[in-house]
């Protein structure tokens, strides 16, 4: 058999496509020549490849060894097809027995070997457990990422310890420990606070629940210990729980990065919050191998980013389009990737560098380090105001527990996703028309707060969205005057943005 042929998995992003293992023995001297784009780390496989295959008691062929890795036009990197290039090369070899070789076509192998045969884990095994079930293969990988590969419902493979353990599976002289689907159990809600913990400020903790009910981006405004950044902080635990697509889709983001993933924390929803000194690709992704930045690591979550004017402008502003979008596409000369960034921006600033000053010059500077068309695409502008003395002697907590409002923010998702299949924030121009009917009364009155306000055609269709989030969790049908003031009002702080009070 001088020709074998093992499938494995590159990593693309948080996509794992498919590449094929190819390796072809020839009469000739003695060389290991390895083609199909491979970068550094793929490269220098060949030495650890040849240890491996020598300290597992294999042979390793004096003669002429070519391996492929195709597609060749995909750029191939890290150790990840060690396993792959070891499997093919005792195939073409003649040292796997007849019913190891007539397996081959059926699984997909991936990890780094050491110098003894052993095997490490690599990055994207979730992804690559998920594209080996679609392909109706069986995946062959290190024990150490059979964790993230079991979180992967319907996944059929092995989780290996070293080289031989794979041959003798093959053969049918072992039997390694078996991948299954085992979901972890739930999350806390709670684990980031209580809602009820916050002392006063009864209105946003309302705007907090819109917000959640609705998935709308949310800007609090307000002195410095006014509770801005413990109402972020809790909105984790009023969310719905996450569907286990959502939970996936999250997990295969973090599995990509070098921090890994922690299957103990799946279908916990993300809650990030980059420092304001992060750079772009820090926060929006990027590199010379592009890597997934805050955004993406925030998807099906929060991203909450405190003292926002104190970003840097160009940073701030490389958000507009993934807010619309929900997504990111980083472009490199040699590569292109796609990152999910579906997630809900909270935002929090002081009115002014000195804390609570918002009629100074200085204070208008301050507040006009964040555009126009950021704000724009924030739903709720909250005034957050410092809590009186007396509420913060209080020593029991008051007002609903997160419990109490997820409850009703669950049921305010389920009768908007039943009406249009999707949350309100996400509602296009389409949906807007369809399910947001306002009666005459409302829509003059509407009109009006867009003339005196001075606000865009994209605020009228936020304002819109939001009151029907309003109406969704106080269990309407309708929208109406009051339901469209108190939408109106949450924009209303757009003249702390334009000239002062």
């Amino acid at each position: 058999m001088p020709i074998a042929k093992i499938h494995s998995r590159a990593l693309l992003g948080i996509h794992a496509p498919a590449v094929t293992v190819e390796a072809h023995v020839a009469p000739g001297l003695p060389a290991f020549t390895l083609v199909g784009l491979p970068e550094t780390a793929v490269r220098e496989s060949r030495d650890r490849v040849r240890a491996a295959i020598l300290s597992s008691g294999f042979e390793f062929p004096p003669r002429r060894l070519t391996v492929n890795l195709a597609p060749a036009d995909l750029p191939k990197e890290s150790a990840r097809f060690d396993l792959a290039i070891a499997l093919a090369i005792l195939a073409a070899t003649g040292q796997l027995p007849a019913v190891a070789r007539e397996r081959l076509p059926y699984i997909e192998c991936l990890g780094e070997l050491s110098l003894d045969g052993g095997l490490r884990t690599v990055r994207g095994n979730l992804s690559a457990a998920r594209a080996a079930r679609d392909a109706g293969r069986e995946l062959l990988l290190p024990i150490e990422g059979r964790a993230e590969a079991e979180l992967i419902p319907g996944v059929t493979g092995r989780g290996l310890l070293h080289l031989a353990d794979l041959v003798a599976y093959l053969a049918g002289d072992a039997d390694p420990v078996r991948l299954e689907h085992r979901p972890p159990p739930p999350v806390d809600p709670a684990i980031n606070g209580d809602l009820a913990d916050v002392r006063g400020q009864p209105r946003a903790k309302r705007a907090l629940a819109i917000a959640a009910a609705g998935k709308h981006n949310l800007l609090l405004i307000g002195p410095p210990g006014a509770g801005k950044s413990m109402l972020a902080q809790r909105l984790a635990g009023i969310l719905p729980p996450m569907t286990e697509e959502e939970a996936l889709a999250a997990a295969e983001v973090a599995t990509v990065t070098p921090g890994g993933f922690d299957p103990a924390r799946f279908a916990e929803r993300p809650f990030r919050a980059p420092h304001h000194s992060a750079s772009a690709v820090a926060l929006i992704g990027g590199g010379s191998h592009p890597a997934p930045g805050e955004i993406s690591l925030a998807h099906h979550g929060t991203l909450f980013l405190d003292e926002l004017p104190e970003f840097d402008r160009r940073v701030l502003e490389a958000l507009r389009e993934p807010l619309e979008a929900g997504s990111v596409m980083i472009s490199r000369a040699a590569r292109h990737a796609r990152f999910p960034a579906d997630f809900q921006l909270v935002a929090a600033m002081n009115p002014s560098p000195q804390g609570s000053e918002i009629h100074s010059r200085a204070a208008q500077r301050y507040r006009a380090k964040v555009s126009g068309p950021l704000l724009d695409r924030i739903d709720i502008h909250l005034e957050v105001p410092r809590v009186p003395a007396t509420d913060l002697d209080q020593t029991q907590p008051e007002g609903e527990d997160s419990q109490a409002v997820r409850e009703r923010v669950i049921a305010a998702r389920r009768r908007m996703l039943a009406r249009q299949g999707v949350v309100n924030a996400r509602l296009d121009a389409r949906g807007v028309a369809e399910h947001i009917v306002l009666p005459q009364a409302e829509r003059h009155m509407l009109n009006r707060a867009i003339e005196q306000l001075n606000l865009s055609g994209r605020a009228r269709d936020r304002i819109l969205k939001l009151a029907r989030s309003i109406a969704d969790y106080e269990d309407r049908e309708g929208i109406d005057a009051a339901t469209l003031a108190e939408a109106i009002g949450y924009r209303n702080l757009d003249r702390l943005f334009n000239g002062g009070v």
